[in-house]
C-alpha cells in the first residue's frame, strides 16, 4: 500500500488538475484549430505555468514526447528541484489523443492510476510555442520548443493566455537552463 500511495503522490506532480484549486479562466476554451502530430514528438520547455502544488520548486521543467503506435505516446516529464542544475526528479506517463478532437486533445496516463485530460488551446504558426489548459480552467501552461522565448514571442504568448480568459500576472515562470 505504501508503494502505491508514493507511485500516486509522485504522479501527482505533473497532473495539478486532480488535486484543489482556485479557478483561473470560468473554464478553458475549447480549442479552435487543428493540432498537427508533430506536436506530440520531441522536447517542450515549460516557460509559464499556474502555480500549482505539485510542481512547487520546480525549475526548468520539460516534457519529452515519443510517438507510438495509434495516436499513443510515451511522455518522460523532468523537473529540477530547486534550481535549473538542482536534482532532476524523473516521470514517465502515456498519452492518447481523445478521437475527434483534431489532436487538440490527449488523455495522460501517471503510473496507470490517474488520468487527466489536457487541451492545447493554441500554437504558433511555427509550432515554436504552445498553450496547453485543463479543461475546467483551472491550470494553464505556456510551452516552447526553445528553453528560452524570444521577448517578442513570449509577449504575444502570454498576450493570447490572458485573452483565453486567464490572468497572466500571477503566472510563474520557472527558470530554465539559459534564462
Amino acid at each position: 500500500m505504501k508503494i502505491v500511495s508514493a507511485l500516486l503522490a509522485t504522479a501527482l506532480l505533473f497532473a495539478p488538475a486532480v488535486g484543489p484549486s482556485v479557478a483561473w479562466a470560468k473554464s478553458a476554451p475549447q480549442p479552435v484549430k487543428p493540432i498537427a502530430a508533430s506536436f506530440y514528438s520531441g522536447r517542450w520547455y515549460e516557460i509559464a505555468r499556474t502555480p500549482n502544488s505539485n510542481q512547487r520548486d520546480c525549475q526548468a521543467p520539460t516534457s519529452e514526447f515519443t510517438a507510438n503506435a495509434g495516436g499513443r505516446y510515451q511522455i518522460v516529464q523532468t523537473c529540477h528541484r530547486g534550481a535549473p542544475t538542482g536534482e532532476a526528479k524523473v516521470f514517465k506517463s502515456t498519452a492518447a489523443l481523445v478521437p475527434g478532437a483534431q489532436n487538440a486533445k490527449f488523455t495522460v496516463t501517471f503510473f496507470g492510476l490517474a488520468k487527466q485530460e489536457y487541451w492545447v488551446l493554441d500554437c504558433s504558426g511555427d509550432g515554436q510555442w504552445a498553450i496547453m489548459a485543463t479543461p475546467g480552467g483551472n491550470y494553464v501552461w505556456l510551452l516552447s520548443r526553445r528553453p528560452v522565448m524570444s521577448a517578442a514571442a513570449k509577449a504575444q504568448a502570454l498576450a493570447r493566455i490572458k485573452a483565453l480568459g486567464y490572468d497572466t500576472g500571477r503566472l510563474e515562470l520557472p527558470r530554465q537552463l539559459g534564462s
